[in-house]
């Protein structure tokens, strides 16, 4: 049978474990791709086309041991339960449901230790989590946008703050910059950064030295904060499933 966009096959991998691809359709690619989906924990496989689905099908099927050993190394998703500990700017903090009102609160005891409160419905305990989240990371980015951008001297149209998987960061040819919300769990350094090199991209949509140099003149130490990225991305990504 022709499978279609959005099917999902079962394969078993030389170990015995079972994984799970998802056909995607997406003409905007130029060739097969295989990427890991983190949030679902499942492979996808990606064709620019519907007559090419056999073909991402079949390209996925001969790489099952890489698909199988790429998802055996994700890390543990980290739900936002009441007594979980998460990341928070760099920081462990523990997330609790007690407490007064409806709004989540944040307090930093005197020995160190964070405590986030989001008092309310166990089921949407999760829900205010993320909320709060979310603004946490709008305040700080916006922060560190502004403080980059009066450095370089531009001006910044919108900013906002989604759930991406992708990039940690994006900026448009009219000046919108987009940031993932998973960032405040990191420390305030690689935050910067990010912000910090999207706000150089207001100058140059591209890498080049130039581009580099004016990421340099605001992070100098911008090097650390990348390869942080990279070798803790995905633990960031698992935070909250």
């Amino acid at each position: 049978m022709f499978p279609e966009n959005g099917q999902k096959m079962a394969l078993l991998a030389g170990n015995g474990s079972r994984v799970s691809v998802r056909l995607e359709v997406n003409p905007r690619a130029r060739r097969l791709i295989l990427r890991l989906d983190e949030k679902a924990r499942e492979a996808v496989a990606v064709a620019p086309s519907p007559r090419e689905l056999p073909e991402a099908a079949a390209f996925a099927s001969e790489r099952v041991d890489w698909i199988a050993q790429r998802l055996a190394r994700m890390p543990e998703v980290l739900p936002f339960e009441d007594g979980a500990t998460i990341p928070l700017r760099g920081e462990p903090c523990q997330l609790s449901l007690a407490g007064e009102g409806r709004l989540a609160r944040l307090t930093a005891y005197e020995d160190g230790t964070l405590v986030l409160t989001a008092p309310g419905a166990p089921e949407t305990f999760d829900q205010r989590i993320t909320r709060y989240l979310r603004k946490a990371a709008t305040s700080d980015l916006g922060d560190a946008v502004t403080r980059h951008c009066e450095t370089l001297g531009v001006d910044v149209r919108r900013i906002t703050v989604k759930d991406t998987r992708s990039r940690w960061g994006s900026c448009t040819s009219d000046g919108r910059l987009a940031f993932s919300w998973r960032l405040v769990c990191a420390p305030p350094d690689v935050l910067d950064y990010v912000a910090a090199h999207e706000c150089a991209h207001l100058l140059e949509m591209n890498h080049s030295k130039r581009f580099w140099a004016h990421v340099e003149r605001l992070r100098p130490d911008w090097k650390h904060q990348r390869d942080w990225l990279r070798q803790n991305g995905q633990g960031l990504h698992a935070i909250g499933g």
